[in-house]
């Protein structure tokens, strides 16, 4: 349930928000000679100021492969190539695209809330197994069961609260 805790965070950080963040581009890959390749391997990844990311290749040659992989991802913002490094200037946000990301971001939260439902589904069934194998006796199951419940509800809180602080983050211009 942790790692889904993680895995959220790291989904959540991938929504642009009005300001500047390098983690925007955590999920976009370049084709760098025949593999996928993460853009933080081939280019070390800046912020200026609030409103500009800069990306600087390791490899000079590999600033058309950047520039055609962040045009046709789906950040929505256009690279300015000038030569040596790529900037993405991050513009203001309008409140109808503040809107639409705060659903996106509510839909990746409802991604890590079945997960870890998901992950409490397996631990009552694995409970319920040693329950008729006789590992376990009945008491000790629904003790159990409750554990894994009180659990699960702990980890969905802790997701409803990443929502609710990107949430704040995305409408706060």
């Amino acid at each position: 349930m942790q790692k889904t805790i993680e895995a959220t965070q790291r989904s959540l950080n991938t929504i642009r928000t009005g300001r500047a963040n390098a983690s925007l581009l955590d999920r976009i890959t370049v084709e760098y000679y025949g593999t996928a390749t993460p853009l933080k391997s081939l280019a070390g990844i800046s912020t200026p100021d609030a409103t500009t990311i800069m990306i600087q290749p390791y490899d000079r040659n590999t600033l058309n492969l950047i520039e055609k992989a962040i045009s046709m991802s789906d950040i929505g913002l256009t690279p300015n190539n000038d030569g040596t490094v790529i900037r993405l200037n991050i513009p203001p946000l309008t409140s109808d695209r503040r809107k639409e990301l705060v659903k996106t971001a509510a839909k990746l939260a409802e991604e890590g809330k079945v997960a870890i439902r998901n992950v409490r589904r397996d631990a009552i069934d694995s409970v319920r197994k040693q329950e008729k194998s006789g590992e376990v006796s009945e008491d000790e199951s629904r003790d159990l069961q409750d554990n894994i419940q009180k659990l699960t509800d702990k980890y969905t809180q802790k997701v409803e609260q990443l929502l609710q602080e990107k949430e704040a983050d995305i409408m706060t211009i």
